[in-house]
């Protein structure tokens, strides 16, 4: 799940840097894609894999 997260976030972050939007300080793309690389290090550290919606 939270590999998908930094998908989606990197994505994003590539998209307002390829089309040169402009945004405020908090959701420029470098911020963008800080927050995509910390879920996509969280997901390879194994943080989060507990997280499923069904229970054995």
């Amino acid at each position: 799940m939270l590999g998908i997260a930094a998908a989606v976030l990197l994505f994003i972050a590539f998209l307002i840097n390829a089309a040169e939007i402009t945004t405020n300080d908090a959701f420029s793309s470098t911020n963008v894609m800080l927050l995509g690389l910390m879920l996509l290090a969280l997901h390879v550290a194994g943080i989060g894999s507990g997280w499923s919606g069904r229970r054995r």
